[in-house]
This record gives C-alpha cells, sequence and structure tokens, in this order.
C-alpha cells in the first residue's frame, strides 16, 4: 500500500519552464556557447529537470568554476522572471487531500539548491507546509538519475521502499525511483517530454489522478 509520497518540484507541482530555461539559453549564449534556434526548444525540453551544473555540463560546459559562475547568473536571471512561474490545476487540492489520509507522509527530492527551495518555493506557496521531509541537492552527493535523493527521503521518512511512489515529470526521475525500489507516477501533465515517462507505474494525466493510485 502507498503511504509514503515523494515528489519532484519543476514540471510536478509547478511549471517553471519559462523561468528556467529562455535564462539559461541567454547565459550559455553570452558566453559564447551557441544553440541553433532551431535546437532552442529542444535544448530546453532536453536540459530541463536536472541541477544547472549539470545542465550547463550537458550543453558543453567543459570548466567546473565557469559552470558554477554561469550557474550564478542564470539562477539571477531566471529569478526575475518569477512571474512566470504558475501551480498546476489540482496540485494543493491533492496536497491537501493526501496529507490528511492516517499514516500518509509528503516529502520532496529535487534538484533544488536550498536557498532555491527556500525562497523561491516554500516562501511562495501555501502548500509547501504540507512536506515533512525535503531534499534538496545540497543534501545528496549524487543527483537524479542516481537513487541518492530518493534514498534520502526514504531515510528521513523511515520508510520502506515498497511502500512509496515518486511523483515526477522526466525520464531522470523515473530512472531515479526505479534505482531506488520505489514505484514512480509519471506527471504528464507536467512533462516536458511525455512520451518519455509513459512506461511509468502510474500514469498521471492530472494531478488528481494520484488520490486513486
Amino acid at each position: 500500500m502507498i503511504k509514503n509520497y515523494i515528489f519532484d518540484i519543476d514540471g510536478t507541482l509547478i511549471n517553471t519552464i519559462d523561468m528556467y530555461m529562455p535564462a539559461m539559453i541567454e547565459i550559455l549564449e553570452k558566453h559564447g556557447y551557441h544553440t541553433d534556434p532551431a535546437d532552442v526548444e529542444q535544448k530546453k525540453h532536453d536540459l530541463f529537470g536536472i541541477t544547472g551544473m549539470d545542465a550547463l555540463k550537458i550543453a558543453g560546459v567543459a570548466d567546473d568554476k565557469l559552470r558554477w559562475q554561469m550557474q550564478q547568473e542564470w539562477i539571477k536571471l531566471a529569478y526575475q522572471r518569477e512571474d512566470r512561474v504558475t501551480v498546476f490545476d489540482g496540485i494543493p487540492e491533492t496536497l491537501t487531500q493526501l496529507s490528511k489520509r492516517p499514516d500518509v507522509q509528503l516529502a520532496i527530492a529535487t534538484s533544488k539548491l536550498r536557498d532555491e527551495y527556500d525562497h523561491h518555493f516554500a516562501n511562495l506557496f501555501a502548500f509547501a507546509k504540507l512536506f515533512d521531509v525535503v531534499i534538496t541537492s545540497n543534501d545528496t552527493d549524487r543527483h537524479k538519475p542516481d537513487p541518492e535523493p530518493v534514498l534520502a527521503a526514504l531515510s528521513q521518512m523511515h520508510a520502506a521502499p515498497e511502500t512509496a511512489v515518486y511523483v515526477g515529470d522526466t525520464v531522470n526521475d523515473e530512472k531515479a525511483a526505479h534505482a531506488a525500489g520505489v514505484k514512480f507516477a509519471s506527471a504528464l501533465y507536467g512533462a516536458a517530454n511525455p512520451e518519455k515517462i509513459m512506461d511509468g507505474d502510474f500514469l498521471l494525466h492530472q494531478p488528481t489522478d494520484l488520490l486513486n493510485i
């Protein structure tokens, strides 16, 4: 029986692609990493939902020091566009209903930095208080698709993998979930590439579908 629900944030709870990804393309361009206009949309989708450092590395930025500098510039530029963020319809209601069930725990396992989580999620959305456990990229050495963030959440929840589900919108979320031994719920409603997660254990066409798994 599922009673431990672990969530990704971007593309799962809130829609942030229009805040983050155009800013990433601009910062790459600024530092000489050109993206052909025909490839911009695909790159935005392919690099969404992973840590900033990993996204920049995949984009071709090999130098660690430069990547760190570019990540800071990217975050600063992205959060000037915070008004582009929206909550997916049904998320607050779904989380509230889950939180009221006996013995249910809610957790976060996100690629966001802790500072990002605190200032640009927890402070903005009232439903953030419903989460019992929060794992950010600062809390683990390895990141999705590695299972460490999901395993860290399970550990803090004192939960067995077979009682848990990870809710996410990317193939890296799915890989992390299954490597951790938990079920995966595909957030198709927020996925940039939904076709890549159609083999999830549960398919969520809308957030409220989570109430029926």
